[in-house]
Order: C-alpha cells, then structure tokens, then sequence
C-alpha cells in the first residue's frame, strides 16, 4: 500500500525539533518560521510539555467521555481565566474543522435556522459544514454544496445587513484574520456592526479562532482586539502544540442538551495533559506578550528594508502576510532550500509567518537577514 497523494510536499524529512527550529534526516538545522502550519505555540520539544504528556501516557493514556476527566475541569477553568471567557462552556473535539462544523450544528440547534453567512476567501476546514462555508469550491464536492451558505465581502457591512433582512440566517463565521486568505484583516467598525446586527436578528456570531487565536495575535483571541464578544468561538491547532486537538467555548446563552453533541477521542486525558502544558508554558514565559513584541518587530523590519518584488507587509503579532508582485513558489523555496528557513503560504504570492509564539528578536532578526538576501538575488 502507499499514501493517497493528497499532498505536493517539499523534499524534505524532518525529524528533531527544539524551540524554533528543526532538524531534517540528514542533520541539516532550519529555523522554523511556519510551526507546522500555525500549531506550534510553545516552541518544540518544549521540556515541561514533553514530561507533561509523557507523564499522563504513563498514567492513563485514554478512556472514554462517559465518565468524570478532571483534567476536561481543570482546562476549562484555566482556559476560561486566561482568555477572559471564565462564564463561558467549553466542549473539547480533535480538530478546527470539527470545531466549526459542532459551532454551526450549535447556532442551528438555538435558534431553528438553516442558512449561514461566511465571507469570500474564507477558510473554515474541509468537512461537510465546515468545507461548505469555506469559500473555496475546488475542495467543496457535490454532496457537501447544500446551499446553505451566501459569502459575502469581508468588511463590508451593508452587503451583510442586506443579507441578513431576509429573516433566515442561522449564524455568520468570521475569521478576524483571514489566514488562507492571505492575512487579511477585519475591520472594528465591520466587526461591531456584524455584533449589532446579529443581537438584532437573533443570529448566533461564531469567531473562528483556529489560526489567529490562542495568543498568535499579540492578544489571547484576534477578536479582543476589535471590541466584540462571540457567542461561539472556534480554536484547535496552538491549543495542544502538536498534539491532535480542537475546542468550542460556547455562550452562557446556549443550553446544552443530552445526544445533540458528542466525540469518542476529543477531550482525552493525553490531550488534556497537553493543553495544560501549553498554558502553562504560555502564562510562565508571557507567550502572548513576546508575540505582540516580537511580532511587530519582523513587521517592522520588513516594511523598513524597502525588498524588490514585496509589495504589502500585514497582520498582528506572529500571523503575519508577505504579499509579492512574483509568485511565491521561488523566494519560499530558496528561503527553505538556501537559506533553510520554513515559511508557508496562501493563494499565489503571499508568503506567511507563522512561527511558534517563542521567537526570539534575535531569531525575528536573523530571519530578515535571510530573507533580505533571498529577495536581491
């Protein structure tokens, strides 16, 4: 048997991690400015993670949803005080694209309603609901297309109240930060109508907070920064660093009912333990804080060395766009294969920097010293 060939990957074999940087099969040391596609939060291999989780597979590894997990208690109280949401419930799944379809199934549930606004570029995940509200209808097979979603243009708040009039709308879901979609950025105005509105109408408003929350921002959530409350929040990827996980914080508004939700691994002891390492880590080394610093700092410096061929620097904190006059495909692979540097990308020409929330300013300066060569050649 061999892999189903979903995936056009780089030539190259990683095998070790530490920090903010990886190690390939033949030695070869790259820092890593990508973290694994936004889910490396606390660095690799971070000391207190890895006795964390291998201290619980010591214990017990799993058991099922039907009995008491205090370490589900423990991460929903600790999650609740650090992100300012401690009134709010947690349901705990595998991944961001399980997040977002269970948050739809819950707007649905609440208020009887079938139709969903989401947003042009839109990335939501590639399960039924959650692939029919990203707006991408390459990925979106026949059986997934329901018409059950309108997009919209992000930022445009009159194109939103037009749609929303009719009456028939469940929820909107709305990344703050658009990463597919190539780091663009929601506005406070459109953000504050969109909660206005959906109050009026009695629409449920779901932040999805898969790439840009969990402190990648320079704030706990990407919302925070916009002056608006959710009534559903979506997370995964930073949660766990690495380690297969995703969350619901749900509204005191919503009241949970028996059999309406349900998962077999979500929530289990092994992903427990990690995301009670990843805060910890997070609080003690003021992870959100170095990513507010550190991420306006390669900002900064990338507007400031002036590089042919770039042509807009965004974002906030360490989710941050490079977007080219060239295709992104030749400068990301010799910053990987030259310079030995991981970057990601989105659509054709944006280059994004996702690095674990621990980077260094002298790892940030390093970085635009690689990339300042790679863009004169």
């Amino acid at each position: 048997m061999k892999l189903f060939d979903v995936y056009p990957l780089l030539d190259v074999n990683i095998v070790k991690g530490k920090g903010c940087h990886v190690w390939d099969d033949k030695g070869q040391e790259y820092l890593d400015l990508y973290g694994g596609h936004a889910v490396i939060s606390v660095g690799h291999s971070h000391p207190h993670y890895v006795e964390a989780v291998s201290q619980q597979l010591g214990q017990l590894g799993f058991y099922s949803n039907s009995v008491i997990n205090r370490l589900q208690q423990q991460l929903a109280e600790r999650l609740g005080k650090i992100c300012g949401y401690d009134d709010y419930q947690l349901f705990l799944i595998n991944s961001g694209a399980e997040a977002n379809e269970n948050a739809l199934k819950l707007a649905s549930f609440h208020n009887g309603r079938t139709r969903v606004l989401s947003f042009e570029k839109a990335f939501h995940g590639r399960t039924s609901l959650a692939v029919e509200v990203t707006n991408n209808p390459k990925i979106i097979a026949p059986v997934n297309d329901n018409s059950h979603v309108t997009y919209l243009p992000v930022n445009d708040l009159e194109a939103f109240k037009r749609e929303l009039s009719k009456g028939d709308v469940c929820a909107v879901i709305v990344e703050c930060i658009q990463g597919v979609g190539g780091i663009r950025m929601v506005t406070a105005e459109f953000m504050q109508g969109l909660r206005k509105a959906c109050d009026e109408t009695g629409t449920v408003l779901i932040c999805d907070e898969i790439q840009c929350g969990y402190g990648r921002s320079g704030q706990f959530f990407a919302h925070q920064y916009l002056g608006v409350k959710p009534d559903i929040i979506t997370v995964a990827k930073g949660i766990a660093n690495g380690f297969p996980m995703g969350a619901v914080l749900i509204s005191p508004k919503f009241e949970p009912v028996y059999g309406q939700l349900g998962t077999t691994f979500g929530g289990n002891h092994l992903a427990c333990a990690a995301a009670l390492a990843v805060l910890d880590i997070m609080e003690s080394e003021h992870l959100v804080e170095n990513a507010a610093k550190v991420g306006q700092f390669l900002i900064d410096g990338l507007k400031a060395l002036n590089l042919p061929h770039v042509v807009d620097v965004r974002g906030r904190g360490l989710m941050i766009g490079v977007e080219l006059d060239v295709p992104y495909k030749e400068i990301r692979n010799r910053l990987l294969f030259e310079e030995h540097c991981f970057t990601g990308c989105s659509g054709t020409n944006v280059l994004r920097l996702l690095p674990p929330l621990c980077l260094t300013l002298d790892e940030a300066a390093d970085f635009l010293k690689r990339f300042e060569r790679v863009t004169k050649k």
